[in-house]
This record gives structure tokens, sequence and C-alpha cells, in this order.
């Protein structure tokens, strides 16, 4: 039925406003559980039907039934609209703080997890732009291109996940970041021209943040100490760290102070081997013009 007099058209399975929870994440599946059956109650309690509630809130009958059983994620809109259709005198709204928690993949949410207490972060990508540094179209075109392919939901899932890590760019009190990226990972125009140049000028002007030292490794470099795959530091305020290296330990996360000493050294030495964060820069604006 239509709300305060307007028209709402009710979306599809493509407009879903939410995720599939994951099975295996026990927590998600908990929080998500326990949102969709406060849902459930208050709609019966004010005697809406699934049908009529899916109309009022605009999205289908089975999406409602979907996010009551838990199975589907809602969003933050969703939320919103049940809140204020329902009466719920902000209620239902307020659930959003716990279901963002988990609107992400568990593995997504443990590495934000660690980005956002982490005082110092390193990282060397050997094939492409890091996650952090990604554009949401960059993002895309990278996980469209998987394969096995994602269905369209969740490559939306995962482009959001992405994006909302790059808040550690905005934290404060701000982290000390610093990023070496292959040039090769620059030229390749992965979603287009105009998405490469927008990617490029957000390199540039995460480049310039006071915080962050940005290197490219310039393809005629004759000696490269990073060609066994990328390297992942991340230091903590009490003096911790846990560090990566596809090319050591099996690649797996590591906090034992002889691996990161290990790893400390081989980034450092990538530091030195690529360019300046001054040439750096030069050149990425070099790439921008040439395209």
């Amino acid at each position: 039925m239509p709300v305060d007099g307007e028209a709402v058209r009710v979306r599809d399975e493509a407009d879903e406003p939410g995720w599939e929870v994951d099975p295996d994440d026990e927590w998600g599946v908990a929080v998500i559980t326990t949102v969709g059956r406060q849902l459930k109650l208050r709609r019966e309690a004010v005697g809406m039907r699934a049908a009529e509630f899916g109309a009022a809130v605009g999205y289908g009958e089975d999406l409602v039934y979907k996010v009551e059983g838990g199975k589907r994620i809602p969003r933050q809109e969703y939320l919103d609209r049940a809140d204020e259709v329902l009466g719920a005198g902000g209620l239902i709204a307020a659930a959003w703080e716990d279901v963002k928690r988990v609107r992400y993949p568990k593995k997504v949410r443990q590495l934000a997890k660690l980005e956002a207490q982490a005082v110092e972060i390193g990282i060397y990508e050997s094939n492409g732009i890091n996650g952090l540094l990604q554009i949401p179209d960059h993002a895309r075109a990278l996980f469209e291109a998987m394969q096995p392919p994602y269905s369209p939901d969740e490559v939306e899932r995962m482009v959001a996940a992405r994006v909302a890590r790059a808040s550690i760019f905005e934290r404060s009190p701000a982290p000390a970041l610093s990023f070496v990226l292959e040039e090769a990972a620059l030229r390749r125009p992965i979603g287009g021209t105009m998405v490469r140049r927008q990617q490029l000028e957000r390199l540039l002007e995460v480049g310039r943040l006071h915080n962050v030292v940005l290197q490219v490794m310039p393809l005629n470099c004759e000696t490269h100490s990073g060609m066994d795959g990328k390297i992942e530091l991340l230091k903590f305020a009490d003096g911790s760290a846990v560090g990566r290296s596809d090319g050591a330990f099996n690649g797996r996360p590591t906090s034992d102070p002889k691996h990161l000493r290990i790893f400390d050294l081989r980034y450092g030495t990538i530091r030195a081997q690529a360019l300046s964060p001054r040439e750096s820069l030069v050149f990425i604006e070099q790439l921008l013009g040439e395209t």
C-alpha cells in the first residue's frame, strides 16, 4: 500500500537491500536471526501481513520472509523504513548498530578489525593495487572478473566491504601507512580508461596525506627483493605485530618475532629499491597524463 501518499515501487531480487548470511559465520547468524525475529514480532503486533508490510517498505514479500527468517542481512534503509512503517520509535533503526558489524564476510571483518587497531601498516602489493587504495569501480571490476564468478549480489557485498576498509584514512589519531605498488599494476586498465584515471587520481590523493608514504616499484628495476609476492606488516600500540608474506611460512599470518624480523628486512629492502615517495607521485602524475 502507498505510504505518506507516495507510490512505492516494489523492488525485486536484484534490488534486495541486503546480503545472504554466511552459515559458517556463527556470530553473524546469531545477530541477523535476532534482528529478524524482532522485525517479525513487531510486524505481527501491529497486525500487518508480510505482503502488506513489504509493499509499505517498498520490497517484495519474499524478501520480508528472508529477513525475518534470518536468511538475509538487511541494509540500513530497510531497517529505517521498517521502523517508520511499524512505528517503532527508533528501536528497529537502532538495530543497525549490531547489523553493520556483521554485514561483511567474516574474513573481511577480521582483517578490518586488525587494521583499525594498528598504529603502523606496511604493504608491498605484488600483483595489483591494494584493497585499501581501491576505488569502488576498480574493486567491482576485479570481483566481476573472478572465477568461479560471484553473483551480482556477492560482488556488491564485497565492494561495499572493501570500500568500508578505507575509513582507516579518516582515523584519529592517524596510523602510519606505507604502500609499495608495482608499475605494471598502475598501467593495467582495470575497469576501463575512466576507471583507471579515477584510480590514479585516488592514489595521488592518498599519497599526499601526511601519514601516508606511497611508492612505486618501476619495471626497469634490475634488483627486486619482492619477487616472492605480497608482504603485509601490522604493528600495534602495545608493541606486538602480525605479518604475512606470500613467499614465507606458507603464507600464513605470524606474530613470531623471528619471522617478523624477516618481513621487516624484506619490506625495508623493497622500499629502498622502489622510487622515492616524491618520485612516485610524479610518476603517477605522468601516468595520469598519458591516459
